[in-house]
Order: C-alpha cells, then sequence, then structure tokens
C-alpha cells in the first residue's frame, strides 16, 4: 500500500487496492479484543493536480468484551468508511503558518513515499466501541459478589445510601 505521490500527481494514476491486513498486533495486550479477523481493505487512489485521494472502506470481523458483564458481543461484522486526501509537505506553510485553514482536510506527507497502512490501521482504532454492549438491555456484573446478572440475581445488598443521610435511615421505623 505504498505509492510515490510525484508519479501519481503527474500522471494522474488510478489504483485499486483490495488486500487483508493482520491487525492482531495493533490489539495486542488488549483484553477488551477477544478475537479480530484480517482487515479487508478495499480503497480506490487517485492522483489529481496537486494532492492524493483514498476512498473506499475497511472490514473487519471484531469480537469484543461487553463493557458491563464480560461476556463476548454480537453483531462482530464491522464496515469502515474511509476517505482522506493527501498531499506533499510545503516548507512555505510550515514557517509562516498560511495556508492552514484552506487545506485542513489534507494530510501533508513528508518526502515522496505514500504508505496508507498506518492511516488504515488508525481508522480502524478510531472506529472501535468505546464501551461495546452485548445488548443494550445487559444488566452488567454484581459490584460485591461478580455475578452475572443477565443469568441470574444474587442476594447482595447493593443499596448505596448516602452517608450524609445514614442517620435518618432508622426514623420511621417501628
Amino acid at each position: 500500500m505504498q505509492f510515490r505521490m510525484q508519479e501519481m500527481m503527474a500522471k494522474g494514476l488510478k489504483s485499486t487496492i483490495q488486500e487483508d491486513l493482520d491487525v492482531s498486533g495493533l490489539f495486542k495486550g488488549r483484553i477488551d479484543v477477544i478475537r479480530t479477523s484480517p482487515l479487508h481493505v478495499s480503497l480506490e487512489v487517485v492522483g489529481h493536480d496537486g494532492f492524493i485521494t483514498a476512498d473506499g472502506e475497511l472490514s473487519a470481523d471484531l469480537e469484543l468484551a461487553c463493557s458491563r458483564c464480560l461476556e463476548p458481543t454480537k453483531g462482530h461484522n464491522t464496515v469502515i468508511p474511509f476517505f482522506e486526501q493527501f498531499k506533499p509537505a510545503s516548507k512555505g506553510d510550515a514557517e509562516d503558518g498560511t495556508g492552514e485553514d484552506e487545506d485542513s482536510d489534507f494530510v501533508e506527507i513528508e518526502g515522496d513515499k505514500l504508505d496508507l497502512k498506518p492511516f488504515v490501521e488508525e481508522a480502524l482504532q478510531l472506529f472501535m466501541p468505546f464501551a461495546p454492549l452485548c445488548d443494550d438491555k445487559c444488566k452488567g456484573l454484581c459490584q460485591t459478589c461478580g455475578q452475572n446478572l443477565n443469568e441470574r440475581t444474587c442476594g447482595c445488598n447493593n443499596e448505596r445510601i448516602d452517608p450524609r443521610f445514614d442517620s435518618l435511615k432508622d426514623l420511621f421505623k417501628d
């Protein structure tokens, strides 16, 4: 997934990428990611006059741990839209700060080599859900004994009383 920017922009080249990337290394050490398939990259890279666009989608089969009960989530196939615009870094913009507002949609690339792999991996990581759920009605785990409350209820008393009102709890007892 590497391209020579000057050649693509000068000739207006078009390239299609259909590739599978092993992304298991991205999630090494993360206990919330149970299993991941290779990331399927389907992109069309087009050279224009002065910039390059990469447009398409990424898809992967992710199995994540529920953020409430730690059970595997359902509906694992994830499709991520991908669109980026790249341009060569210009020294004039970096020195005087001009042109930042008009070109804010472009990613500036140092040198002539454009490697899309880091941008694709970043898109996958940004698309990961913050708190995946196995079900919208997931009850989670008991705070006291750790029982999965979706399977059965426990006998723990999880009633929390504000310590400032603790002395009032016995006021209406007979």
